[in-house]
């Protein structure tokens, strides 16, 4: 499959491996439940690369639905890439405002968002699917990014929407006028829910036994020069009425069909035949709840999202917030009742509104995770939701007047899970206690020390990995340690998944790891610093 190249992959590649695991620290006055709990509603303040790594362990794997609203990278949004990349060249990206004069902002976006989608997919349950907001100015790289992430077969669509309602006067008179909805699943088989079909109009105009039905056209769409065999008189023999069909379009089938249609009793007569032709019966219990949902949306209210959180909060705060409606028509066929919904971009909170809105119209017990890195975590994303659940007096809807309900708890993000008090006391720590952290902050799982294999370099098995460590407490054969391919080749693990190799060093290049199915990391730099002490 082609790949996406782009100035700094290299360094993040496999980045979401290292980031350490940090406390999630409960901050109860800022939650509306009585105790903080990582099973209620949630909302993280904290870098997102970061909360996510710290919500693995107990959320991997349960997420039906992610929505996320990255930047779209327009230039004007002050965004930064912030992510502390072993590697010079990110070091010296980071906190520089992304602006339309940086000629590597297209770099910096990828680099910001490959890591976080590998994260985001490890959260999805089988059957979840992930959606993505963008426009034109990243669509494209971000499509690569999610078949290189999720693969190609797990693309489900890509929803054009319609979010201006007047021209856009841009200098080229081509107004821009739709976003896009990028849609993955986490499995190829995965299949949404679809639209809810309105049967609103089924009726019992004849006391069919059988119950409510609408009735559908006969009429074809054929000649009898192209079909003669569609085009014959029906005769209602309760009435004797003749109905002939019409010379340009005939029936839908021939007349061993209507015969068909009049033994099952699913045609429905009009009084007489000067007064309409007959119609196919088709019955409410015949009928699907929800049929598949189109990829154009036209008819979203786009810019009411501003309107919206002026009317909760009472002032402007964001210029192009999404409206809840976008995010509610997500839900509606990607959510079951009791589904886990995840938003690792927060902004303004419209996820959690969302969810919460849905779960009161149809008594769903859906809840959300939301994650937001920046100050306003509280003052707008948490205080929208506040709002919502208690009910905002000036809202038009009812039902956010009178309050959507629920609670959520509020965390921030704590210290992270380091070496230090490894290596506290000790010239290098020992192996086993070594193969803990790693494995623990690798791959957000339990260590099991009976499953290691300290002669096969072999510390435990994860949901997606295999995982080894090649690692001595004799510094001096410490240093001469490195991954050849002689040990690649003996590396065996019992689960026959990706081998994830920790080491000093390696001697492979990216072509011989990616044939032996090894993601390589080096041992992190504070064994170094143990080393030289």
């Amino acid at each position: 499959m082609p790949a996406l190249s782009f100035k700094g992959k290299a360094f993040v590649q496999h980045h979401h491996l290292v980031v350490p695991f940090h406390e999630l620290v409960p901050v109860r006055s800022k939650g509306t439940g009585k105790t903080a709990s990582l099973h209620d509603n949630i909302i993280v303040h904290g870098d997102n690369l970061r909360a996510l790594k710290a919500l693995l362990p107990t959320h991997a794997g349960k997420v039906k639905c992610i929505y996320i609203d990255p930047p779209y990278n327009t230039g004007n949004e002050g965004w930064a890439y912030n992510d502390n990349v072993s590697s010079p060249m990110l070091q010296e990206w980071l906190g520089k405002t992304v602006d339309r004069e940086d000629l590597t902002r297209h770099d910096k976006w990828c680099c910001m968002m490959l890591p976080r989608l590998k994260l985001l997919r490890e959260f999805l349950t089988d059957d979840g699917a992930i959606f993505v907001s963008i426009d034109d100015n990243e669509v494209h790289r971000l499509r690569c990014l999610m078949d290189e992430v999720f693969g190609e077969d797990c693309f489900l669509g890509e929803i054009c929407w319609k979010t201006r309602n007047t021209d856009n006067r841009v200098k080229t008179n081509l107004s821009r006028d739709q976003e896009y909805i990028l849609a993955y699943g986490r499995q190829p088989e995965v299949t949404l829910r679809g639209r809810v079909i309105d049967r609103s109009d089924f009726q019992n105009l004849d006391d069919d036994p059988r119950g409510a039905y609408v009735t559908d056209p006969l009429t074809g769409k054929a000649t009898a020069e192209d079909r003669p065999n569609l085009h014959f008189d029906i005769l209602n023999e309760a009435t004797g009425d003749v109905f002939p069909p019409d010379p340009s379009r005939g029936w839908i089938t021939d007349k061993a069909g209507i015969d068909r249609l009049k033994k099952e009793k699913k045609i429905w007569w009009p009084p007489n035949a000067r007064s309409g032709k007959p119609r196919k019966k088709r019955f409410l219990s015949e009928t699907s709840e929800r049929m598949p949902f189109s990829s154009f949306w036209s008819d979203l209210k786009g810019q009411s999202g501003a309107d919206e959180l002026d009317q909760i909060l009472g002032e402007r705060l964001f210029a192009f917030p999404k409206a809840v409606e976008v995010i509610n028509q997500v839900l509606d066929f990607a959510t079951d009742k009791d589904s886990l919904v995840m938003d690792s971009f927060a902004g303004s909170g419209t996820t959690a509104h969302a969810v919460l809105a849905l779960n009161k119209a149809d008594g769903g017990n859906r809840r959300f995770v939301l994650v937001e890195g920046e100050d306003y975590a509280d003052a707008i994303t948490a205080e929208r939701v506040r709002r919502v659940i208690k009910g905002v007096p000036s809202a038009k809807d009812e039902a956010l007047r009178a309050g959507l309900g629920g609670t959520f708890s509020y965390f921030k993000l704590g210290q992270p899970l380091s070496l230090h008090s490894i290596l506290e006391g000790k010239d290098l720590p020992d192996y086993a206690a070594l193969a803990s952290y790693l494995f623990f902050t690798a791959t957000g799982q339990e260590f099991d020390s009976k499953q290691m294999k300290r002669k096969e370099h072999f510390i435990g098995t994860s949901r997606l990995y295999d995982v080894f460590l090649l690692y001595t407490e004799d510094p001096e054969k410490l240093k001469g340690l490195a991954l050849t391919l002689d040990v690649a080749n003996a590396l065996r693990g019992p689960g026959g998944k990706q081998k994830l190799v920790f080491a000093p060093t390696k001697y492979l290049d990216e072509h011989f790891l990616d044939r032996l199915r090894i993601t390589f990391q080096q041992l992190p730099f504070q064994i170094y610093q143990a080393l030289d002490k």
